[in-house]
């Protein structure tokens, strides 16, 4: 991985802020006709280039790499050549012929020089340059990649140019790969001059503008077709012309100027008169870009401008002055009298520097060359997404930022590194970072896993192969400036120093928690901090990189044990997360190849140590088994990790079997991509065949990372991490279509994993805090099912452990494990993810069920395996009722092994549930039934014979035992007399049962199922006779002696409203108890059985009721009609209505006037003048109650009397008892 030679350029650190860019000065001091050195003269680039441009990455544009490109641009230097106006260089004739011609020595010459040196250098180098070959640098110093003008004027890495560049090589412009490959390393095809395109017909632009129409780079292409571009003009390496915006329906025709400056390659400046606020180019800058690159024949080319003015004598140049002057005066007369003023003073600092300005000379020597980039937008830009916070749009907008640092960096443009130092800025200057310090609440979400993000592309950013050590140093400098700020995020939440070193290899020892007390805090930079620590001079890591036929021939050397592995391959022996960062920083940075070749020593790597583990395995297998424990684990899992080594080797190798569609690159926003499609692609190797290919790797590499046994890490927001990345390495696994090949990778790995001991997660013994493998297990199941249905089923049954749920790890041996107590109520605390585990383990669960539907044996395995492992009832009961839907399908017959298996899962849930607290207890326990009907009559003669185990005597009997009951469960079952005999015998067994545990709920629905049976009927009626004393509540009782007289059991409604009525006490102030209907409807019902029963209940209503309102009307109701009237048989009936002065009304009418007379000074005592109206009333009403008695007259006479001698003082109140009682 050579640098480049002098043209490759590599990253320097920013400029400081506001640092001033003049033009570069010129000086001639040669014979006209000639081109003299210039004198060096410290400058900067030209206008617009703005303070920290760092000098790209990138090598030169290099002709000959790929002849069909080489030709291409020969030809078009050609063509422009031609229209250089005098003294051009030669290149060949333009149009399709000047294909098929090689490309002169001057072209190569001067692209190599324009791509690589400033032209100041090339002046300073030669004596006298002659103007075709100034010509010629001039003209291919502007840049040649339609990609890079797209990369500056679109979010989308790529995308809108695919579709041009096609249009553009058929046209026979020097177009390069818009959507070529990344670029390859110096020294091979440049991303300037890359291979172009699959030829496509012109029409292929058009075909797919409908998408991405608003993007810059779109509008321009659209501008330029429909010659929007005009007054074209390159003066040396600054480029002018005009763009003209059609009228629209709003909108006037607008016609704008446009100017941009370039050097090496590169556009250093833009303006343009539209205003454009922005990040990137405007459409109008990418029109006038992709016209010079597309049409340099339709060019006018001059040379810089100072040459021109060399040529001129005194009188043309004061001519060439006042002209100029008079065609602006307005604008430039200020400016030309200060000048004037300034060259005529001899003193003045414009006399003491040699040399003038020229804009249009390009860059000087110590100048950064980098791509115009408009910092301020960048930074105004990013505050503006942060500021609106949670909104779904900012954070796509945030990411498209990120993508456009990684396009830049894998174009190995400088840019890069200065956008996301911009960005990182105004994420450090975020006003919530200390606001969710002071408040001590948490990131949010979708912001933390931005910052992990911007953490992860400074790694990239700081493992650049060719960065100099300066710009390193400049980089770890600001990064420690920024983790050392108190806002600064942590690595990992609250828990950012629990995991090792980036440059340290992990190590399995307890003494690991103790050295991390005294670790220092861990950032989101810390681990780009560390990566500087990092280099790439190992000699074996560069001869890894560099070929594909690195190999040892004498296998395992004692020299180079730890270099090669027995089959001569490299191993790459590093902490693997570290590794990893290495090969995306490669990959990150163009260097595709080398990725690769480092992922797949990488993996030679993992494997060998998989294989070692396999034999430490052996021999602890024993001990460990009979222990079922292990305390063996990986404190840093490559799930989740913040580096994510696993996806990055996955996604490194995947790339390389990519099919590519022909207009794949067209994908609209609306995010409607199609699946990628891969292909093998065999392993570049010097060993022998191993018939391998890079696809079969990627999936390899995935499934011994999931498949890794790791700890759960600490925090919420590195669990959730976890679950994250495991569900988004998955998502990639199933786009891979698994051919032969991939399943037999698949079945030899899956076999590793469940003999892996307790280095894989799926090992016969795992440490108790180790993550779950449902999620992971859950794919494997289904992908294996189809090939391999025995091992499919081995390894999901496995992976349904959950040991940080279980009270005890297992004893003996582990394949005929005992079942395990759950320790539900006492969770351990930490594990944040819980719920969500849970529920991965309940969703593998139901997949098998639904797999194993019809194979009794496999559901009886996999019905243990639940019953064993899951804890939840919640989980329990939605497995039974995900079951219960597959076995029933609408449209065909039911499967009764699966059935059987809902109906015990159900059943496991009514037990687990009987004596806790759940709010969906009835919705399962109706479920329960709907299954064991559904399943047979022998299922609910079953839960009815064995109800006190499942239901409680309320649910058993009016639930369970009502719906077994009800009409529709008979017309469902079809049943036969004696089967409905049966089931009808089992109810009312348990009905009793229940009516003797629990008389107070159950009475009544017992009362209800006994109906039919007349002992069944009695033995209910006296369990509530008997428990009426004891336990019932007056309630229970007026309820069940209304359903007795609604039955036809006045007499038996009469005893048990008697017995309820000795429950209750009505005081003086309960007039609107919800009883009183009750005593109103008791008293009715002994008035109508006779005057014996009257008799009986007045006694207790005297002693129960001390409210004279209810009395009064307990009275007035009695005396309205004779007893007697219900008729009972056998009993005779005077017809005669009952007499107040008698027994037992006589009775009731003292209790009556008793209680007026208590609550009447009861309601004076605390009585207030907005009360007396009502007070007056209430006194009306007890008159009446007096009067029913012989002297009532007399006694309410001396009542009202009492009442005035007693409550003198409140004189309104008598005052009104005067008016209306005398």
């Amino acid at each position: 991985m050579a640098e480049g030679g002098e043209g490759e350029e590599l990253l320097r650190p920013p400029l400081p802020a506001g640092a001033p860019g003049p033009k570069r000065l010129c000086s001639r001091a040669c014979p006209a006709g000639g081109t003299g050195a210039v004198h060096p003269r410290p400058g900067a680039a030209g206008a617009g280039a703005g303070p920290g441009a760092g000098a790209s990455g990138a090598p030169p544009a290099l002709a000959g790499c790929c002849p069909a490109a080489a030709a291409g641009t020969a030809g078009a230097a050609g063509t422009a050549a031609a229209a250089a106006g005098p003294g051009g260089g030669g290149g060949g004739g333009g149009g399709a012929g000047s294909l098929l011609q090689p490309e002169s020595l001057l072209d190569a010459a001067a692209k190599r020089v324009a791509g690589s040196w400033a032209f100041e250098r090339v002046e300073g180098r030669f004596q006298r340059i002659p103007e075709p070959v100034q010509r010629r640098i001039v003209y291919w110093s502007f840049p040649r990649s339609e990609r890079q003008i797209c990369m500056y004027s679109s979010f989308q890495p790529g995308r809108a140019a695919a579709a041009a560049s096609p249009a553009s090589a058929a046209a026979g412009g020097p177009s390069a790969a818009a959507a070529g490959p990344p670029p390859a390393p110096a020294g091979e095809e440049s991303p300037a001059a890359g291979p172009p395109p699959p030829s496509a017909p012109a029409a292929a632009a058009p075909a797919a503008a409908p998408q991405g129409e608003g993007l810059p780079f779109r509008r321009g292409i659209r501008l330029l077709e429909t010659g929007a571009v005009d007054n074209v003009l390159q003066v040396g390496f600054h480029l002018s012309g005009t763009v003209t915006e059609p009228a629209t329906a709003t909108e006037p025709e607008m016609t704008y100027k446009v100017a941009i400056s370039f050097d090496r390659c590169k556009i250093t400046s833009v303006t343009c008169g539209c205003g454009n606020k922005d990040i990137f180019y405007c459409a109008h800058v990418v029109a006038l870009s992709l016209y010079r690159i597309r049409k340099p024949d339709q060019v006018k080319l001059r040379l810089p401008i100072s040459e021109t003015l060399f040529q001129m004598n005194r009188d043309q140049l004061q001519k060439f002055v006042q002209y100029l002057i008079t065609a602006h005066h307005t604008e430039v007369l200020p400016t030309a009298q200060k000048l004037a003023d300034e060259i005529l003073s001899s003193n003045s600092e414009i006399n003491q520097v040699h040399g003038a300005p020229d804009p249009t000379a390009g860059a000087s020597i110590d100048d950064e060359n980098c791509w115009h980039l408009d910092e301020e937008q960048v930074r105004e830009q990013v505050k503006l997404f942060l500021s609106q916070g949670g909104y779904y749009g900012s954070g796509k907008q945030l990411n498209s930022m990120f993508a456009k640092v990684r396009e830049m960096l894998r174009m190995r443009d400088s840019n890069g590194a200065r956008m996301l130092t911009l960005i990182t800025e105004q994420f450090m200057a975020d006003p919530r970072l200390s606001l969710w310090r002071q408040q001590g609440t948490g990131i949010t979400e979708k912001c933390r896993q931005l910052w992990d993000e911007l953490g992860a592309l400074w790694v990239c950013v700081v493992l650049n192969p060719h960065c100099k050590l300066e710009e390193k140093s400049c980089w770890l400098r600001q990064l420690r400036k920024w983790g050392e700020m108190d806002v600064c995020p942590l690595e990992d939440g609250n828990y950012g120093n629990e995991l090792p070193n980036i440059t340290n290899a992990l190590t399995q020892s307890s003494s690991h928690s103790q050295d991390s007390l005294a670790r220092p805090r861990r950032t989101v930079f810390t681990r780009a901090i560390e990566g500087c620590d990092l280099h790439w001079q190992d000699s074996h890591l560069q001869r890894i990189i560099s070929s594909d036929f690195y190999v040892s021939h004498s296998y395992q050397r004692e020299g180079e044990s730890l270099l090669f592995n027995s089959q001569g391959q490299p191993l790459w022996l590093e902490h693997v997360p570290t590794a990893c960062a290495r090969v995306d920083a490669l990959r990150s940075h163009g260097y595709p190849r080398e990725a690769l070749r480092l992922t797949v020593a990488i993996i030679n790597t993992l494997r060998l140590q998989q294989q070692r583990q396999l034999e430490i395995y052996k021999h602890q297998k024993k001990e460990l088994l009979q222990r079922g424990a292990t305390t063996i684990t990986n404190l840093e899992g490559w799930v989740g990790h913040p580096l994510n080594p696993i996806g990055c080797l996955f996604l490194t190798l995947t790339e390389a079997c990519r099919l590519e569609e022909e207009n794949c690159l067209e994908i609209s926003d609306a995010g409607d991509s199609k699946p990628p499609v891969y292909q093998h692609v065999p392993i570049a190797t010097g060993s022998q065949d191993s018939g391998e290919s890079y696809l079969s790797l990627a999936l390899e590499v995935a499934l011994m990372g999931m498949g890794q046994q790791r700890v759960m890490p600490e925090g919420l927001y590195a669990q959730d991490k976890v679950c994250r990345n495991e569900e988004q390495i998955i998502a990639r696994l199933q786009d891979l279509e698994l051919d032969p090949v991939l399943v037999q990778t698949l079945r030899k790995q899956c076999i590793l994993l469940l003999e892996g001991g307790p280095f894989s997660g799926l090992g016969e013994v795992i440490h108790r805090e180790s993550v779950p493998m449902h999620t992971f297990a859950k794919y494997l199941f289904s992908a294996l099912l189809p090939h391999d249905a025995d091992l499919a089923y081995k390894l999901a049954l496995r992976a349904m452990r959950l040991p940080v749920l279980e009270t005890t790890a297992p004893s003996g041996d582990v394949t005929h494990p005992h079942h395990l107590v759950s320790v539900v109520p006492s969770r351990y605390p930490r594990w944040f993810t819980l719920g969500h585990l849970e529920s991965q383990q309940c969703e593998l669960a139901s997949t098998m069920l639904t797999a194993a539907k019809g194979d009794m044996l496999r559901l009886r395995t996999v019905l243990e395996a639940i019953q064993k492992n899951i804890h939840s009832s919640s989980l329990i009961f939605k497995l039974a009722q995900d079951a219960f839907k597959i076995a029933t399908p609408a449209d065909s017959n039911s499967d009764t092994t699966l059935l059987n298996v809902a109906l015990e899962l159900g059943l496991q849930v009514m037990r687990m549930t009987l004596s806790t607290l759940n709010w969906r207890r009835r919705e399962m326990v109706r479920w329960l039934v709907t299954c064991a009907t559904e399943v047979g009559v022998r299922a609910l003669v079953s839960i009815l014979q064995s109800w006190y185990s499942l239901f409680t005597p309320t649910e058993a009997t009016s639930i369970v035992a009502a719906t077994v009951m009800s009409h529709n469960t008979i017309l469902r079952l079809s049943l036969d007399y004696p089967q409905r005999e049966e089931l009808a015998s089992c109810a009312r067994t348990l009905a009793l049962q229940c009516a003797m545990k629990d008389p107070q709920n159950c009475a009544l629905s017992a009362l209800t199922l006994c109906e039919k049976d007349h002992i069944a009927f009695e033995t209910a009626y006296q369990i509530v006779i008997d428990a009426a004393s004891t336990g019932m509540t007056y309630t229970q009782l007026f309820t069940i002696a209304r359903y007795m007289e609604h039955r036809g059991y006045p007499l038996r409604a009469f005893k048990l409203a008697s017995l309820a009525m000795t429950h209750l006490n009505l005081a003086y102030n309960q007039d609107t108890h919800p009883a009183i209907n009750d005593v109103l409807w008791a008293c009715a019902l002994s008035h109508s059985l006779g005057k014996n029963e009257l008799a009986a209940i007045i006694p207790l209503v005297v002693k129960s009721v001390h409210c004279a309102t209810v009395l009064s009307d307990i009275l007035r109701r009695c005396t309205m009609t004779a007893p007697g009237l219900a008729g009972i048989p056998g009993r005779r009936n005077s017809g005669k209505l009952m007499s107040t002065d008698k027994a037992p009304l006589r009775q009731l009418l003292d209790a009556t006037i008793s209680a007026y007379i208590n609550t009447t000074h009861s309601r004076l005592t605390h009585i207030s003048p907005r009360h007396y109206g009502e007070f007056i009333e209430f006194l009306s009403k007890a008159r009446e109650t007096f009067l029913l008695a012989q002297d009532g007259h007399i006694q309410f006479a001396q009542f009202i009397d009492n009442l005035k001698q007693i409550y003198k003082g409140k004189k309104k109140l008598m005052l009104l008892v005067r008016e209306r009682f005398g």
